[in-house]
């Protein structure tokens, strides 16, 4: 039995996320269909690009990943599909698989219209197209079926942090809904620059010269979280609402 998950900035409020799993279900009746997350910011395809990486080694080989976060619906972007350890993707070309491409990753465009639903809207590709795609890839259609293979897909290029000036740059990335601030520093990332030595880590007005390992340890705290990222907390409370801070502020890592 094969298992869809599903990963939209559609939200709850509208009927989207439960028409896609009614195509879905009226060609593969027999699918699993797992709701990871519906609450993407919306358009934001830098932070479903973070989350695809975090969730999707949490499922079994042969699990297909419908991905749809897509402020440019309608345009000239390709739907694509994405082939990488087992796992399939499905969703826009428009950069939100970055994190998932490197050499071992296989990259088709979604082409083959017999994989589609007859008319196709330009706003609810989702509906039409990758909804429909998912359900026939679950049914053990190949990826090369529904269209040529290809290697241009888009890369985003500003979800890495950087170092100018002895000064290790990143930025929030996203907020849980405990209004944690998660970041686009890794722990490979800060264990590297770091080595061992004091360190000041800076976001907001706020300052931090040492890593907690968990959230109840001080009211305002900074630690590694269960993504693998830096990520910063306020105890029993948001850290967004109480620090007054944003996705995209930057946090700073410098060697004292």
């Amino acid at each position: 039995m094969k298992t869809i998950i599903l990963l939209t900035d559609f939200g709850l409020k509208d009927p989207y996320a439960g028409i896609m799993k009614g195509v879905i279900l009226s060609i593969n009746p027999d699918v699993t269909i797992i709701d990871i997350t519906h609450e993407v910011d919306p358009q934001d395809t830098k932070e479903g690009a973070f989350l695809i990486q975090e969730y999707c080694r949490y499922f079994r080989r042969g699990t297909i990943h419908l991905v749809v976060v897509d402020p440019t619906v309608g345009s000239t972007r390709r739907p694509v599909i994405l082939s990488k350890d087992g796992y399939s993707f499905v969703g826009p070309d428009n950069g939100i698989f970055t994190l998932l491409m490197d050499r071992d990753t296989e990259s088709y465009a979604i082409e083959n219209r017999a994989f589609m639903r007859e008319d196709i809207s330009d706003t609810f590709h989702g509906r039409d197209i990758f909804a429909p795609v998912a359900a026939h890839l679950s049914l053990g259609v190949k990826p090369s079926m529904f269209g040529g293979k290809i290697i241009d897909l888009v890369h985003l290029t500003d979800l890495f942090p950087e170092i100018h000036t002895g000064v290790l740059f990143g930025e929030i990335i996203r907020f849980d809904r405990f209004g944690n601030a998660i970041t686009n520093i890794s722990a490979d990332t800060l264990n590297h620059f770091i080595k061992e030595k004091p360190f000041v880590i800076s976001v907001g007005k706020v300052g931090f010269k040492s890593l907690n390992t968990s959230y109840y340890e001080k009211d305002v705290t900074c630690l590694i979280g269960s993504s693998g990222y830096l990520e910063f907390a306020y105890f029993k409370g948001s850290f967004k609402e109480e620090q007054r801070v944003w996705k995209g502020d930057e946090v700073t890592v410098r060697i004292v």
